[in-house]
């Protein structure tokens, strides 16, 4: 099974820009499609926040329209997601997910705070 390893998340002020790096540990050039997921507390619902497609369709979140973007690089198997303009409500923690022909993956998360 795939291995998603999430890495950029930081404590930052509102108006900053941070990039979330998602690496696979395998070619994503075939996977269905790849997602940003958050999730703001332990047992609350997952999120989605950005996704990108195998032909490179890119959907988001109404409240991320504009200002986050979705990106890969399939020489290094990694997902991007470029968040601009970061506001408090965008505090989370953010989990990148794998839609593969033979199973889904999900990543261990990584933290962002947004704090004045």
């Amino acid at each position: 099974q795939v291995q998603l390893v999430e890495s950029g998340g930081g404590l930052v002020r509102p108006g900053d820009s941070l990039r979330l790096s998602c690496a696979a540990s395998e070619s994503i050039s075939s996977f269905q499609a790849m997602n940003w997921y958050r999730r703001d507390a332990p047992g609350e619902r997952y999120n989605l926040v950005a996704s990108i497609g195998r032909d490179g369709n890119q959907v988001y979140a109404d409240s991320v329209k504009g200002r986050f973007a979705i990106s890969r690089n399939t020489a290094v198997n990694t997902v991007y997601l470029q968040m601009n303009s970061l506001k408090l409500e965008d505090t989370s923690v953010y989990y990148c997910f794998a839609a593969t022909d033979y199973g889904d993956a999900w990543g261990q998360g990584t933290r962002v705070t947004v704090s004045s």
